[in-house]
C-alpha cells in the first residue's frame, strides 16, 4: 500500500513538471514570436529562452506551428492547454444564469478577459500568416470554431429572452463583435481600458439582441 500511495504521488508530480515545461516553453514563445517575428525565431531560440533542450521543446509543444495552435488555445482557455467550450466555467456560468441580460454580461467580462490574452498571439499571427499559410489556416479554423459556439450563446439567450434578430443574425452579430481584431481596435490602438470594452460589448449585445 505505500508503494502504490507513493507510485501516486510521482506521476502527479511528473504531471505537475510536464505542465511546468510547457508553460516556460509557450511563455518563451511567445516573448520571441512577438520580439522578433515568427519566422526568425528558431526552435533553438525557443528552448534557450526556455532554459530546456530542443528536442524538449518538441517533446512538449511541438513544432512552431502547433506552439502558435497552442499559444492559442492557451490565450482562449486560460490554461497551457485547450479545454472545450462545454468545459469552461464562463460558459457554466452563462447556462445556469437565469437572465439573459445578466448571461450577455458574463459573457463580456470572458471575453474581454480572453481578448487581453489573445491580442497578441493575434498581432503575431497577422504579421507571419502572409508567409505561413498553415497559420492562416488555423486562424480560419478557429474563426469557424467561434462561429459554431456562438450559435449556441445565441440558442441560450433565446430560451430566456425574445431575440430582435433571427438566430443566424444573432449569431453572426456576436461572431463580429467579440472578434480580438475589435479589441486590438479599441484598446490597443483607441486607447480603451479594457473594463470600458467589456461595458461596450455588453451594452451592445444587449442593445442589437435582446426585443425587450
Amino acid at each position: 500500500m505505500p508503494g502504490a500511495v507513493k507510485r501516486r504521488y510521482d506521476a502527479t508530480s511528473r504531471r505537475q513538471a510536464a505542465a511546468r515545461t510547457r508553460a516556460a516553453i509557450l511563455d518563451a514563445a511567445l516573448e520571441l514570436f512577438t520580439e522578433r517575428g515568427y519566422a526568425a525565431t528558431s526552435m533553438t531560440a525557443i528552448a534557450v529562452r526556455a532554459g530546456v533542450a530542443v528536442d524538449t521543446v518538441y517533446a512538449s509543444a511541438g513544432r512552431k506551428p502547433e506552439l502558435a495552435q497552442r499559444l492559442i488555445e492557451a490565450a482562449i482557455s486560460g490554461t497551457d492547454q485547450a479545454v472545450p467550450a462545454e468545459q469552461r466555467d464562463y460558459v457554466r456560468a452563462i447556462r445556469a444564469a437565469s437572465d439573459a441580460r445578466t448571461k450577455i454580461k458574463i459573457y463580456a467580462a470572458a471575453i474581454t478577459a480572453i481578448a487581453q490574452r489573445l491580442a497578441p498571439v493575434l498581432a503575431m499571427i497577422q504579421q507571419a500568416a502572409p508567409d505561413e499559410p498553415q497559420l492562416a489556416t488555423l486562424w480560419a479554423e478557429i474563426a469557424e470554431r467561434r462561429a459554431a459556439n456562438m450559435r449556441l450563446f445565441v440558442a441560450d439567450l433565446a430560451s430566456v429572452a425574445t431575440m430582435r434578430l433571427d438566430p443566424d443574425q444573432a449569431a453572426d452579430v456576436v461572431w463580429a463583435t467579440n472578434a480580438t481584431e475589435l479589441y486590438q481596435l479599441l484598446v490597443g490602438q483607441r486607447g480603451w481600458t479594457p473594463q470600458r470594452y467589456e461595458g461596450f460589448l455588453a451594452d451592445t449585445w444587449q442593445r442589437l439582441l435582446l426585443a425587450d
